[in-house]
């Protein structure tokens, strides 16, 4: 993995802002934060620049800020940097200690608590892929670090991960394909402590769908664009405020438009899902909405649009990781204290094959997504890596899910363990596109 030009580290700014805020009380988090300031303390400071909300459209030209590429360092290398160990370290706690304990309860009211993506906000989560110069917390791009997050999120829980990761694939979006207004316009907001809700709506309710033939339109006008079409599994559509839409642009093929969910002929529907459910998944109805011409986002090239959905995969890839991992170890443990015939399940050949092709599985899976990681962020071609990753996470994904269950035997079945909604969360990684973003 690369490591960042920066002598005075994104982590140590990250843990700043958690060491900072006074919602670390309320989630039991003080002391593990305060520990890993400490540590990071040694090597210097920096601390975030915080902007408030405001969606006033800045015109003129100028050029985008854009993150650096990472350098080739020449050396293969898994091990994560300082930075990385930090942020990962404290995001785990988090994640066992929020995310993991109040899944049940997400689940069953099919949202997010807000006080848990407040927390997620102050983190800073939403400004790791957004420039210094522009209120974010990196000059390198950190595909690497926000995969290591998102698995680390999922590792707690899948939905609630996703719901957590859904601004800052708008604000990704934004920081890597907008332009210089765009980027003014809407990123002060995602610096501050009070994130806007926001979306990547690119999925549509149709069988076999293509992100690479869309039936959501854009037509021209005399005064920019009009939007027609139904977006599925968008993440807390119902609060939204701003969305990132994919569209067919007159025919041309797919585009990114920024829609902000105050114009008039957007709603939002229900969209019960089989699992995410914690994600709070949505649709999205975009019935003649007029945009302006430079609601495009950046210049609308196909290349930017390819980027997004390769980089859409590696993040649900990232996530199918976590959970994965959760279910591994939960599933260790059962079996090893699940007694039949006077010994632990454990002890029988065929259920310790079956946990260690888990483990096997999971091993692959991800030398695969950080190699696609670590490719994407040094500016190199990624596709294929990304196929594989998807492939993988997509197939061993659901099979781990359903090894899992079947370890568990009866128990794998009810929601007194949580094995079975990790099944569920598992089967939408080869199916989502759009959402998340690293």
């Amino acid at each position: 993995m690369a490591t960042r030009r920066d002598p005075m580290g994104m982590g140590l700014a990250v843990l700043n802002r958690i060491a900072s805020s006074s919602a670390l009380d309320r989630l039991g988090l003080r002391k593990p934060a305060e520990r890993a300031v400490y540590e990071g303390a040694k090597g210097g400071f920096r601390v975030a620049g915080a902007t408030s909300r405001a969606f006033r459209s800045v015109a003129g030209g100028g050029s985008p800020q854009r993150l650096a590429r990472t350098a080739d360092s020449g050396v293969f290398d898994l091990e994560p940097t300082e930075d990385q160990a930090m942020i990962v370290g404290v995001v785990k706690e988090f994640a066992a200690e929020v995310l993991r304990p109040g899944a049940a309860e997400a689940e069953a009211s099919n949202d997010t608590p807000k006080e848990v993506l407040a927390q997620t906000g102050e983190f800073g989560l939403t400004l790791l892929n957004i420039p210094e110069s522009l209120g974010g917390l990196s000059e390198d791009r950190s595909a690497v670090t926000g995969a290591l997050v998102a698995e680390a999120l999922a590792e707690g829980d899948m939905g609630q991960a996703v719901a957590c990761l859904a601004p800052a694939a708008v604000a990704t979006a934004i920081s890597l394909w907008g332009s210089a207004a765009q980027q003014q316009t809407y990123l002060p907001a995602f610096g501050g402590d009070d994130v806007p809700p926001s979306a990547l709506a690119i999925a549509e309710p149709r069988v076999l769908f293509d992100p690479f033939e869309l039936h959501t339109t854009a037509v021209g006008n005399a005064d920019g664009y009009v939007l027609n079409g139904v977006k599925s599994g968008v993440v807390r559509g119902h609060e939204a405020e701003l969305f990132v839409v994919a569209v067919d642009l007159q025919g041309r093929g797919p585009t990114l438009v920024l829609v902000e969910s105050s114009t008039p002929g957007v709603a939002i529907e229900a969209d019960p899902s089989m699992g995410l459910r914690a994600a709070g998944l949505t649709r999205l109805v975009l019935q003649d909405v007029q945009v302006r011409a430079d609601a495009i986002l950046g210049e609308g090239a196909a290349d930017d649009y390819r980027e997004c959905i390769r980089l859409s995969r590696l993040a649900w890839a990232s996530l199918a990781l976590g959970t994965g991992r959760a279910v591994l170890d939960y599933v260790s443990d059962y079996v090893k204290t699940r007694s039949a015939f006077g010994e632990p399940i454990a002890h029988r050949q065929a259920v310790a094959f079956m946990v260690a092709n888990i483990a096997i599985e999971l091993e692959g899976m991800r030398l695969v997504t950080l190699k696609a990681a670590s490719r994407a962020e040094q500016g190199l071609d990624f596709s294929r890596e990304v196929a594989l990753a998807r492939r993988l996470a997509g197939e061993y994904g659901m099979k781990i899910g359903t090894d899992g269950v079947q370890l568990l035997g009866g128990h794998g079945f009810v929601k007194e363990h949580p094995v079975e909604r990790w099944y569920r969360d598992l089967r939408a990684v080869g199916l989502m596109e759009g959402a998340v973003l690293i």
